[in-house]
């Protein structure tokens, strides 16, 4: 009888955190690029999909065409009772700041902006301090001692992932150079592959022979005219190490699917708040992608320089330039 006790009490428990779970009616908001743009929302896109498989919890997605449906998604979202919703890119920060105050009971979280509101989580990341460990790898790879970076929309915030980059490299080699070069002005810079293979034909022949991307969606261009050229591109975001292996030298990856997930679990467990949270290198929101892909590219030696980089960036006895702080890149 004890034994059946013991069971049903189980049972009940197990019953009550799956009902829990269950009572979250999570949703994400992807930026442009769409879920799949092998970068920055599609880690997002991975954060829900392992909530939905760990727990069973299902969640409402949508992918804007053009800024105008920002507000549109994240209202018809909140008006049907979805929360929490995750507005991922700072270009939503406007939009989730309008609806969040029309929707005071609804928990938002968005990525990579701070809105300061009641109801908002803001998650936002140390993007110069991973782009410096990649720089380290670029400059040691390179066997001209000459590197790019081509970033996307031309915005501070991408400004922030090529300082630290360019950091990383003369950390490096003082003598190396940097290449560098901005997609476009306008969302539109996000989704330009064609664009993004332009930028780095015309770095590597100026004699670059490894490019650096934070572009999104333009990225894949970028890592395809590299795989095309024999040279060797760079990642971000996500781990992009697997879609050319051999020519990504590694991936500038940023926990976006975990700020997703856990957004969705603490929801789910009554922990959600807001605020602001800054994951860098010490907590685990920003590191370098090194797997069977990209294992022949990285020397014991490449590993031993940027295993002690990261060490002193997380231990703050290396304090890399946060492009965000102050609007100069030293070099």
């Amino acid at each position: 009888m004890k034994k059946l006790l013991t069971s049903v009490v189980a049972a009940v428990a197990c019953y009550a955190g799956v009902a829990s779970a269950a009572d979250i009616k999570p949703a994400v908001v992807y930026d442009l690029g769409g879920r799949f743009d092998r970068s920055f929302n599609q880690g997002a896109y991975n954060g829900a999909e392992k909530y939905k498989e760990d727990t069973g919890t299902e969640y409402r997605d949508f992918e804007i065409q053009n800024d105008s449906q920002r507000e549109q998604a994240m209202r018809n979202f909140a008006r049907r009772g979805m929360s929490p919703i995750v507005a991922i890119g700072f270009s939503q920060a406007t939009a989730l700041e309008t609806v969040a105050k029309e929707f005071p009971e609804t928990k938002f979280t968005i990525i990579d902006m701070v809105v300061d509101l009641p109801n908002v989580q803001s998650v936002v990341f140390k993007e110069h301090e991973g782009s410096f460990l990649v720089g380290v790898l670029a400059a040691m790879a390179s066997k001209t001692g000459k590197v790019g970076f081509i970033g996307g929309m031309d915005i501070p915030l991408i400004r922030k992932f090529a300082c630290g980059y360019k950091q990383g490299v003369k950390y490096a080699d003082s003598d190396a150079e940097v290449f560098e070069n901005m997609t476009g002005s306008t969302g539109a810079a996000w989704n330009d592959p064609v664009k993004g293979g332009e930028l780095a034909k015309s770095q590597f022949d100026r004699g670059a022979d490894v490019i650096y991307h934070a572009a999104g969606g333009t990225g894949v261009g970028v890592l395809q005219a590299a795989a095309d050229a024999g040279k060797l591109g760079i990642g971000v975001d996500s781990n992009q190490n697997a879609l050319h292996p051999g020519s990504v030298l590694t991936s500038m990856v940023k926990g976006v699917d975990v700020a997703v997930y856990d957004s969705f679990k603490a929801a789910a467990d009554g922990s959600w708040k807001p605020g602001v949270t800054v994951l860098g290198l010490a907590e685990g929101g920003v590191d370098w992608a090194l797997d069977e892909n990209n294992e022949k590219l990285i020397t014991d030696e490449m590993k031993a320089a940027v295993a002690k980089a990261k060490e002193e960036i997380a231990s703050g006895s290396l304090k890399v330039h946060d492009y965000m702080s102050d609007s100069s890149c030293p070099m």
